[in-house]
C-alpha cells in the first residue's frame, strides 16, 4: 500500500517536472531581442540607402536633361546607364525592406 503511494507520488513529481521544463520552442525564443534589434537596424539602413539612391536618381535625371539639351551623346548614355543601375538598386532595397519587415513580424510573434 505504501509502495503504490510512493510510486504514484514519484510519477506525479516526474510529470510536474517535465511540464515545468522549458519547451524546445521557448528555449529557442531566448535570444529573440537581439534578432529584433538587428532587423530594426537593417530596416533603418535600407531606408537610408533608399534616400541616398533617390537623391542619386534625381541628380542623374538632371544630368540626363542637361546632356540632352547640349547634345552630349556619350554622357547621355552614361547617365542613362546610371539611372538604370539606381532604379535596380532601389528595387532591391525595397525588396530588402519587405523581407526585413516580414522577418521582424515573425520574430515579434515567435514563429
Amino acid at each position: 500500500m505504501v509502495r503504490k503511494g510512493l510510486i504514484a507520488f514519484a510519477a506525479a513529481v516526474v510529470i510536474v517536472g517535465i511540464g515545468s521544463l522549458p519547451t524546445v520552442a521557448s528555449a529557442g525564443w531566448y535570444g529573440h531581442r537581439a534578432d529584433v534589434r538587428a532587423d530594426r537596424h537593417d530596416l533603418r539602413s535600407d531606408r537610408l540607402d533608399i534616400r541616398h539612391d533617390r537623391g542619386d536618381l534625381r541628380r542623374d535625371w538632371h544630368d540626363l536633361a542637361r546632356d540632352l539639351r547640349y547634345g552630349n551623346r556619350a554622357d547621355f548614355w552614361r547617365d542613362l546607364a546610371e539611372i538604370r543601375r539606381d532604379r535596380s538598386d532601389l528595387r532591391n532595397d525595397r525588396g530588402d525592406i519587405r523581407h526585413d519587415r516580414r522577418d521582424l513580424k515573425w520574430d515579434r510573434h515567435g514563429y
